[in-house]
């Protein structure tokens, strides 16, 4: 490793760093425009300059290996004359837009000009001028602001994978943008503009809206899918305006997605925000108690087998534990929280993402099997592609079920049961791969998990495991990609049905017969409301969409962002969120809901605070008790043997904008459905 000389402090750092890093390593701030940790160097900005000792002239430190004995000077008069410089010739043509710019106050060209600029220009010309480009729904252009970094340039080709911007032209008359006029089609896009340095890429719902230091910040857990990406959610007053990435590397690294980001609007609508209880077919508004007592009088008495409670994708663990502990009370095994009735479960190795999203950098063979991996989790499609990016191609992907339109090469295999079977059988020419490979995996998505078959397919899927060795020593490479938030938090919870009970599809049966009088949905919207027309129907959620259309009883909870709340992400990791903004109108938190409901039915639960429903979440599950890791599942057989349906796998999800009653509530949701979704008002919202 080469060892160098900062400003008098000798370093060592790992082969092929540059030298911005050794500086950075000497505890040395180096500005920088174009330089970003995540993308490939630019040298564009020219920003960074130090002074080497032996160099004719000063040197982008960004795009300068890192060399032994080197003698580097950061703060020379050399030095501080060359960035001076250059910053007076980045303001050369950018505008005096301070005061009206969306970027003010977390703008890195104000900061530098402040740390490194001169006060005054010599430049007394006029001020070239760039036209706005057309980005689609979300991000705005003001490109006259644009110092062409190219950080956006390198993302959309790198990270995104999606190469539609570019720099046209030369000299003074470059511009930065798509090369033919088009938006940017990717779930990711909205990174543009964490990336930005300037205002030239700004965010288009939120424009005008708010100034930084007006905004309270928050700590979350994004629920939009079951990444579980880590996020800050920026709030005034009671409002919450805008949701940004928080850097986890072993989760999200430092992006988000679109819809992670944008769909928050669909907060502002559709609420519930009062208990409503049904008389003579209507809605009505009533109070607390009220609702409570409609309750009472239709369960008290009740045989528990009758009732029944299903849980929804974004509900948070909290509430789900209470709901649980209710439904024991009260003598009911009918419960569930996979509305999609996947009936996944068993050993937690069987149903969570066991090799982890960062060990996606150590595979070297993937095998997705049942999963639009780019619309079902637009961030770990990220990581496969940085995979496939730093092999030069050498990741080799096979895709079984629906075809889809990946940012990586990749290898279609078919589209069923069938092609499943002939990696096993090693019939296909991907299984040569997967034999050759030190650390292969599989992706299961629900696409191949919802369905009849759904324990042949697992336990083909398990033997195709065991026999290419992707269970070996401390690598698991048995992976399940979920797409609810809440899924993998209600089976460590053991949210499923007891001795004899009703799963999701089994519940709704007996309720469109009869047999099931009272049906409890914890948020859950995407089941078939209509065979529920005979049964009694609580429903407790925060948004006004098909279940509280079914209801006789809505119980008001709070979204999300107000609640402090648990969840698992899909390779098993328990993360928390916390209250941004307190719940509107007379919601309350959702185990606080369930936690009064029992008093008001006799049968109260033994805890009063969120600290003692945490204790008994870690009572259900040791996972709760490690927050922000991952606990290794024991390797345990799992699935049935069994004939599989020809039929090929279908992915859930069809708009990947509009997956939850939030985001199909959300006006930049609409927007984009109809900028990027083909056929989008035919398109079946999944």
């Amino acid at each position: 490793m080469p060892k160098l000389t900062v400003d008098g402090i000798e370093v060592e750092v790992e082969a092929g760093a540059t030298v911005l890093q050794a500086c950075e390593e000497a505890g040395k701030e180096i500005p920088r425009f174009c330089y970003h940790e995540r993308l490939s160097i630019a040298g564009n900005c020219r920003m960074c300059l130090v002074e080497m000792e032996r160099a004719p002239k000063p040197v982008a430190s960004c795009a300068m290996p890192a060399a032994d004995g080197m003698v580097i000077k950061t703060d020379s008069d050399l030095v501080k004359k060359a960035r001076t410089g250059v910053m007076e010739f980045l303001l050369i043509n950018h505008p005096l837009d301070c005061p009206i710019c969306d970027q003010g106050g977390e703008c890195d060209l104000q900061d530098q000009a402040m740390a490194y600029g001169c006060g005054s220009s010599r430049y007394a010309e006029k001020k070239r001028a760039v036209k706005d480009k057309e980005l689609g729904p979300i991000v705005k252009t003001i490109m006259t602001r644009c110092i062409h970094c190219t950080r956006c340039v390198r993302f959309s080709e790198e990270v995104a994978g999606v190469g539609t911007m570019g720099a046209v032209y030369r000299g003074e008359d470059t511009e930065v943008g798509p090369y033919i006029e088009a938006s940017i089609n990717s779930e990711l896009s909205g990174n543009l503009i964490d990336l930005c340095p300037v205002g030239a890429l700004t965010s288009k719902p939120y424009a005008f809206t708010a100034r930084p230091w007006e905004l309270k910040k928050t700590d979350s857990i994004d629920v939009m899918d079951a990444v579980g990406s880590n996020i800050r959610v920026d709030s005034r007053g009671s409002e919450v305006l805008r949701v940004l990435p928080r850097t986890n590397d072993d989760v999200n690294e430092e992006w988000i997605s679109d819809k992670t980001r944008y769909a928050i609007d669909g907060l502002k609508r559709q609420r519930l925000d009062r208990p409503y209880v049904r008389v003579n077919g209507k809605l009505q508004a009533v109070s607390w108690d009220e609702a409570f007592a409609a309750i009472k009088a239709k369960v008290s008495g009740l045989d528990g087998k009758k009732i029944a409670a299903i849980a929804g994708d974004t509900v948070d663990c909290e509430s789900m534990t209470a709901l649980k502990d209710l439904m024991g009370k009260l003598g009911s095994p009918n419960l569930d929280c996979r509305q999609d009735g996947s009936k996944i479960g068993g050993p937690r190795a069987s149903y969570i993402f066991n090799s982890t999203i960062s060990g996606i950098d150590e595979a070297d063979a993937c095998l997705i099997v049942g999963a639009n991996i780019r619309a079902e989790a637009p961030i770990i499609n990220s990581r496969l592609r940085k995979r496939w990016r730093s092999t030069t191609g050498d990741f080799k992907v096979g895709i079984i079920g629906e075809s889809w339109d990946t940012t990586f090469k990749h290898d279609y295999l078919g589209a069923g049961a069938e092609t499943l079977s002939a990696v096993l059988d090693g019939k296909s020419e991907f299984a040569k791969v997967l034999e050759a490979a030190e650390k292969p995996m599989i992706i299961i998505g629900m696409g191949a998990l919802n369905r009849d078959d759904r324990d042949a397919v697992l336990a083909t899927a398990r033997a195709i495991a065991d026999k290419f060795g992707m269970v070996t020593g401390e690598w698991n490479g048995f992976n399940v990609l979920h797409t609810a938030a809440s899924r993998v938090g209600g089976l460590d919870l053991g949210f499923v049905p007891g001795e004899g009970g009703l799963a999701t599809n089994d519940i709704l049966d007996a309720a469109a017969k009869g047999d099931v009088e009272v049906v409890y949905l914890l948020g859950a919207d995407e089941i078939d409301m209509s065979k529920l027309d005979k049964a009694f129907v609580v429903y407790q959620g925060a948004m006004g969409d098909a279940g509280a259309q079914a209801a006789d009883v809505i119980l008001p909870g709070a979204a999300y962002t107000e609640k402090n709340g648990t969840y698992v992400n899909t390779e098993g990791r328990a993360q928390q969120g916390w209250r941004a903004v307190f719940p509107v109108g007379e919601a309350k938190e959702d185990w606080a809901i369930v936690r009064a409901l029992s008093g008001a039915l006799g049968q109260v639960l033994p805890y009063d605070s969120l600290d003692a429903v945490r204790s008994r979440m870690v009572e259900l599950s040791p996972v709760f008790a490690s927050l922000n890791a991952v606990t290794k599942a024991e390797w345990a057989d799992f699935g049935k043997a069994g004939d599989m349906k020809p039929e090929g796998f279908a992915t859930p999800v069809r708009n990947f904008y509009m997956t939850d009653p939030i985001s199909r509530a959300s006006v930049t949701m609409a927007k984009c459905t109809e900028a990027f979704v083909k056929d989008a008002a035919a398109e079946k919202v999944a």
